[in-house]
């Protein structure tokens, strides 16, 4: 199939109402695919789904170590998180480790996406700082890459040794040259590959427990990280932290923009990767719970999945209007 397939519905009473089409791919640790949607070699941007990538290169050039970042340091690196105090106050004192400011951000200010924290400004008057960006943890992370390598302070620009080390890294993971890239949100060069590619980088961050390698271990840290920090990668009512609270840390799952998710399951040795063609995000989060249910890692009756896979439709009055629910093709 070389055409995207419905994999999310939205029904209404009896009637399909809306109806979201996508590729999907499931490899093994060979980077051989074992099954398929639509078309394994659409080429896509993957977002913030790729930051446990981007992170590689902090780890294996030694920066982690020298720095003694700690594991929730390591989740944050791969974080697109809500802006809450939990967030915010570990990447400000991670720049205060590193002896730096907001202002040596490339992010951008966002308005925190927690509610209680976009209260907080909202009562005391304040503007978002870069640090409520939902990428911080990772431009932590690059600032502390940069500070290792010593070099300078652009770390967003494509020549930058920064980015050069992350393209290598994209590269050597999804076993294909990317090519080319766009600016992402947070301002940083985002590669594209195939959603082929990106399940085959997913299953190798799947399998790295089973080689012996820097990149391998860099890799480990990372998914155990992701997997152990679940409110950290995400924060609160997010997908990403409700289903790897629900799975109970044995699989890492990351969304990203326009409808992107990856899930690295380790004890299957599989990774998954999945784009929803129309950029939904409520798509994205119901494909990927259909997979997870059939691949048998996330429970189809938790609370948690629930939320994603079949999930009611409740109107402002509390009253059941229909239904979210993965289409036919993607029940296993």
């Amino acid at each position: 199939m070389t055409k995207p397939v419905p994999m999310a519905e939205i029904w209404r009473g009896a009637l399909l109402e809306s109806l979201h089409l996508g590729h999907a791919v499931i490899c093994d640790d060979t980077g051989q695919i074992i099954r398929s949607w639509g078309d394994p070699e659409a080429l896509i941007y993957p977002r913030s789904s790729a930051k446990m990538i981007q992170a590689l290169p902090l780890l294996t050039s030694g920066a982690a170590a020298k720095y003694g970042l700690t594991s929730e340091q390591l989740a944050l690196a791969c974080a697109s998180h809500n802006g809450a105090h939990i967030h915010t106050d570990r990447v400000n004192d991670w720049l205060g480790q590193l002896g730096l400011a907001d202002d040596d951000f490339r992010c951008g200010p966002q308005e925190p996406a927690d509610i209680p924290a976009r209260n907080e400004l909202i009562k005391t008057d304040a503007s978002p700082c870069q640090v409520h960006n939902n990428c911080s943890g990772k431009h932590a992370g690059f600032l502390t890459l940069a500070q290792h390598l010593g070099a300078g302070p652009e770390y967003v620009e494509m020549d930058h040794p920064v980015q050069q080390a992350c393209l290598t890294a994209f590269e050597e993971v999804t076993g294909m040259d990317s090519p080319g890239y766009g600016i992402d949100g947070c301002s940083a060069p985002n590669f594209s590959t195939t959603v082929h590619g990106l399940a085959r980088a997913m299953a190798w961050f799947a399998s790295a427990g089973d080689r012996a390698d820097r990149a391998s271990d860099a890799a480990a840290q990372l998914v155990s990280a992701m997997a152990t920090h679940p409110e950290l990668v995400a924060g609160e009512t997010r997908a990403c932290t409700n289903l790897m609270r629900a799975m109970g840390g044995k699989v890492a799952v990351k969304t990203g923009a326009e409808a992107v998710f990856i899930a690295i399951i380790p004890e299957k040795k599989l990774g998954v990767a999945l784009k929803i063609t129309d950029g939904a995000t409520r798509a994205s989060e119901c494909a990927i719970a259909a997979i997870l249910v059939g691949l048998g890692v996330l429970d189809a009756d938790h609370p948690e999945t629930r939320q994603y896979f079949n999930a009611p439709l409740i109107n402002r009055r509390g009253i059941d209007c229909g239904s979210l629910r993965p289409s036919a093709e993607m029940l296993f």
